[in-house]
């Protein structure tokens, strides 16, 4: 059994940011996944990675203007 742990989880209007951002953060650590039942968002596909970036990525979406609709922490 996989045991679940606290994740950030970046959502997004349209696919076309989810990919953008897909593209910017990769290097940074993380990857897509399907938008958690816990939470809505406009597009299906969120960025998910260990808490510990979550400043690190929130600034560099921010530099590269790829709005984000949320962010969220979650066991994952």
């Amino acid at each position: 059994m996989i045991r679940k742990q606290e994740r950030v989880v970046f959502t997004f209007h349209t696919t076309t940011d989810a990919m953008a951002a897909e593209s910017l953060c990769k290097t940074l650590g993380g990857r897509m996944i399907p938008v958690p039942g816990e939470i809505t968002a406009d597009c299906g596909l969120a960025w998910c990675a260990e808490p510990g970036l979550e400043e690190i990525l929130s600034d560099t979406l921010k530099t590269a203007k790829i709005p984000v609709q949320g962010v969220y922490r979650l066991m994952i």
